[in-house]
């Protein structure tokens, strides 16, 4: 019997005491400029990262940075890159892949003859290349694996990064050598470069998942990991009833070791593997 989930205790964020005159106004225009909803974050983020970015442009105060946001256009990008969660690597939490690799892909082909994923928040590549890579080291003749994964996230500059594909050495620890070799080109710099047939698996586009609405629908795994640490409550059940919505008959959603689902949505979902975040929609 799987043992009782408990949900994850959260460091208190420390915010220093900044007077908060102007914020609701530049957040208002953060929101518009980015296209980023913000009032789905918790409160205390916003105003770190915003804290961190006022540092930098040595701005004292909320109405500063704003003017100052508002006179260099360079400040939007490197606001959005503060406000947006980019760390990742692959074969991250190796338990959970291997158990995906070995056991729901399988069974999903085997039913089906096809599949469709989702990486939801997929940031820099390296999520949904690992999903290409443990699809395509078990594939079996007859199974067209051509764009089979949808990779999305809502920072357009990191998706740039995500499509070229190219990773840091310690980006690829978790991977063995057999599978840096067969699915990486060596760079002149050192790096890493995914090699064509594990990119032609991979569709990636921009989303906002705070928007609400499915990047499409039916797919048979939707994989939503380490994105919802900063959400408030409402937007973490919001964000399940979409995983919910966009995925087919007995699909599978995947979590962050970190996350929890809450009492107020669970019953959409049955448990498959609950210690590592592994779901079944209900039916």
């Amino acid at each position: 019997m799987d043992k009782k989930i408990i949900p994850p205790v959260f460091p208190q964020i420390n915010v220093p005491q900044v007077s908060e005159k102007g914020l609701p106004e530049l957040i208002l225009d953060v929101q518009k400029r980015l296209n980023i909803q913000l009032t789905s974050y918790k409160q205390d983020y916003i105003k770190r990262r915003l804290l961190s970015r006022m540092n930098s442009t040595r701005s004292k105060d909320f109405v500063e940075y704003h003017q100052y946001l508002k006179t260099h256009p360079e400040e939007e990008e490197k606001l959005r890159n503060a406000l947006t969660i980019n760390v990742t690597k692959f074969l991250r939490d190796p338990d959970v892949f291997n158990l995906i690799g070995k056991e729901i892909f399988p069974s999903i082909i085997q039913e089906k003859r096809s599949i469709k994923i989702w990486s939801a928040g997929c940031s820099s590549g390296e999520e949904p290349y690992t999903y290409a890579i443990l699809l395509y080291d078990q594939a079996k003749p007859g199974i067209s694996l051509s764009n089979v994964i949808t990779a999305t996230d809502i920072d357009e500059v990191i998706l740039k990064r995500a499509k070229d594909g190219i990773y840091e050495k310690n980006a690829l620890e978790n991977l063995s050598d057999s599978q840096i070799n067969r699915h990486f080109d060596k760079t002149e710099d050192g790096k890493y470069r995914i090699k064509d047939h594990i990119r032609n698996m991979v569709r990636f586009q921009p989303h906002d998942l705070m928007k609400g609405v499915p990047v499409a629908r039916m797919f048979d795994v939707v994989s939503c990991r380490n994105v919802t640490i900063y959400f408030n409550e409402q937007q973490k059940k919001d964000l399940v009833k979409l995983v919910y919505e966009s995925l087919g008959n007995n699909g599978y959603y995947i979590m962050g070791m970190s996350e929890y689902m809450s009492k107020d949505v669970e019953h959409l979902f049955r448990p498959y593997k609950p210690m590592l975040k592994i779901f079944q929609k209900a039916a």
